[in-house]
């Protein structure tokens, strides 16, 4: 089935994996291109619409990027937002000025005119901007739609050439009716129907990968994380026992991961699922290792070498299922965008294992779709809303050298901690939560004793993509009941704190 596709174009701004999201989320496909697509690559790809994202330039500047005129000429429905609504007036002859005051945050704007854009919107209701730059003349043939008392063009469109421009931010959640915004462009202005559904995904995905596998040999590395285990789950549905998975049990996990894997995925599902028990060997190699990029590499090496000898006693497959999802393919660096990161999820499995072709059945989805995905395969929830882990595991949530008895008391910990979220029915509202054991000891008290014991932190927050985070405001009696769980339950733990440090300047991880 060829899905209707909307096209949403880079322009650098720090919503532009949001702006990706809601469109799919309002179950309409697209992909995020660089903003140099050319006329022609946009014409094949033949999308319903096209999303002109926002971006730190100034569009009267030299080095700005811009679009190719004729991208306006297709008759393809466009909707500019920030920078791409400056871009759209900027190219079609319009003026674009920098504004004596900038808008930064929520405003109160009003429709001044009607059109498809804003049916079923108030009139007046709170968005969200970030400019310093303003459209000051529109086009020939261009009207404005809504505005503020400091800009006056907040919305402006031209129905008949279906080109629409907005200052302000309809992806984020401070804009009142941004969901609703995007929806009317998506559906009436570009005709959407609707077609991009998780269960749709499913049927055809695997259909397509059992097209591609038939009966041939398909090998996985199962770390328990979501991403490997939906597309474990995928490909297990469309070959059966021609897959094989291993999990490496590094003995680094958190609590009753590792049998949690094994029974669901084993046993439960009935997949061919090899256990490799090696947990002695990673805590003898990170003996008295305290450099967090020492831990690391560490313990990327060797699994990478356990994970040989495993696939050593398999023999040559055909295909390597790789948990790639669409964040990893974008943040690699797609066409001529910014690498933000190296794409990491096998890391250097495929030069240790023979096989002919990688398969990466999530590359199209973000992670709240993976989620989707794995809740419609029929997943338990534990596995699928499971936090997110680094790769090192445990390793990098204990400062300084990581021990046996340290590890204990770090499970216990993050357990609570995880338990009592889920109580509060707080799981589904904070990004990623987890405890870190830290090299600073403390003097406590209990019972009738002095202790001297390592101090717990709790580390929660917020966030869109990751890329930028805040604190997560936990209630008072919530984390109370965290910290007395903690100190009373768990071995060498006397203190808890709080980490409210958002990112930047802090990352997320403590290492």
């Amino acid at each position: 089935m060829q899905h209707q596709k909307v096209l949403v174009l880079d322009f650098g701004g720090q919503y532009n994996q949001l702006i990706a999201r809601r469109v799919r989320d309002l179950n309409v496909y697209c992909d995020l291109k660089p903003c140099d697509m050319t006329v022609e690559a946009i014409k094949e790809y033949a999308p319903i619409g096209i999303i002109f994202t926002g971006g730190p330039n100034s569009v009267y500047d030299e080095n700005a990027p811009h679009i190719e005129s004729a991208v306006l000429g297709l008759g393809i429905p466009v909707l500019g937002i920030c920078y791409g609504a400056q871009l759209i007036a900027h190219t079609l002859g319009g003026r674009v000025e920098h504004a004596s005051v900038s808008e930064y945050g929520k405003r109160e704007f009003s429709f001044v005119k009607l059109s498809p854009l804003s049916a079923d919107i108030p009139e007046k209701s709170v968005c969200w901007m970030s400019h310093t730059d303003y459209v000051s003349a529109l086009p020939q043939g261009f009207e404005t739609l809504a505005s503020t008392p400091t800009c006056p063009v907040t919305a402006y469109g031209d129905p008949q050439k279906r080109i629409y421009g907005v200052q302000f931010h309809p992806e984020v959640v401070h804009t009142e009716y941004g969901n609703k915004l995007l929806e009317n462009f998506l559906y009436r202005i570009c005709g959407a129907k609707g077609d991009w559904t998780m269960k749709n995904f499913v049927r055809e995905q695997v259909a397509r990968l059992k097209e591609k596998i038939g009966d041939r040999r398909v090998l996985c590395a199962m770390s328990g994380g979501v991403d490997s285990a939906v597309a474990a789950t995928l490909v297990h549905r469309a070959v059966g026992k021609n897959l094989t998975c291993v999990f490496v049990d590094h003995g680094l996990h958190r609590k009753n991961e590792p049998e949690e894997v094994m029974s669901v995925f084993r046993d439960g599902l009935g997949m061919d699922l090899i256990k490799a028990d090696a947990a002695d060997r990673f805590l003898t190699k990170l003996r008295g290792v305290c450099d967090p990029e020492k831990k690391r590499k560490i313990i990327g090496a060797e699994f990478i070498k356990v994970f040989e000898e495993e696939a050593k006693k398999i023999g040559a497959v055909d295909f390597l299922v790789q948990g790639t999802i669409y964040p990893d393919v974008i943040e690699s660096g797609k066409g001529k965008s910014a690498v933000i990161k190296s794409h990491h999820n096998v890391g250097g499995l495929p030069s240790v294992v023979d096989f002919k072709e990688i398969v990466e059945p999530l590359r199209d989805l973000f992670k709240d779709e993976v989620r989707r995905v794995g809740t419609e395969l029929g997943l338990p929830e534990g596995i699928v809303w499971r936090q997110p882990c680094p790769g090192p595991a445990l390793a990098i949530r204990i400062m300084g050298e990581v021990t046996c008895e340290k590890l204990e008391t770090l499970r216990e910990a993050d357990y609570i901690f995880r338990d009592e979220i889920a109580k509060a029915g707080l799981a589904r509202d904070i990004w990623q939560y987890f405890a870190v054991v830290t090299d600073s000891k403390t003097v406590g008290v209990q019972g009738d004793f002095r202790t001297y014991e390592n101090v717990i932190a709790l580390r929660a927050i917020t966030s869109v993509d990751a890329m930028t985070a805040d604190w997560a405001r936990i209630p008072f009696d919530v984390l109370e009941k965290i910290s007395n769980r903690i100190t009373n339950e768990v071995k060498h733990a006397n203190r808890v704190v709080y980490d409210i440090t958002s990112k930047p300047p802090a990352t997320i991880e403590w290492e």
